[in-house]
């Protein structure tokens, strides 16, 4: 598999990695990281997971929207939603590994229609092709 980057970001976190602080080079956006209380964290921050639901959320949604239009399935509706919800806990190999629930509304849209949305936004998302086979993701249409 070949990648031709049209867009690079960079971050950088500093101090605990999970308590510390990561900010885009930028300088747009800076975040106070702290490990979440259900993994003994203090919770006065945000987590890298946290992150990764915000950015895999907009990114189907933007790769449903693609593919309606490119492949000419139908319209995503203004009002149609994805909630991300990423857990994280041990693996049964050793270390910690992640578990992806996405939940897609689309107000007014067929059924079939969104299915047929839901399966190509997969296709198409970076988010979706990045964890192919490395993260169990469920997609759930409200």
């Amino acid at each position: 598999m070949s990648i031709d980057p049209k867009y690079w970001t960079e971050a950088t976190a500093t101090g605990g990695g999970r308590n510390g602080t990561a900010a885009l080079k930028s300088g747009m956006l800076t975040v106070t990281m702290a490990s979440p209380k259900e993994l003994g964290g203090a919770g006065a921050g945000h987590n890298p997971e946290e992150l990764f639901a915000l950015g895999y959320a907009a990114c189907y949604l933007g790769a449903m929207r693609f593919a309606a239009s490119s492949e000419k399935l139908g319209t995503v509706p203004e009002d149609a939603t994805v909630e991300a919800h990423v857990g994280i806990g041990p693996r049964s190999e050793g270390g910690f590994g992640l578990k992806v629930k996405l939940v897609v509304s689309m107000p007014g849209v067929e059924r079939a229609t969104a299915e047929k949305i839901v399966e190509r936004g997969h296709f198409i998302c970076p988010y979706s092709n990045a964890t192919q086979g490395n993260i169990e993701v469920e997609t759930e249409l409200a």
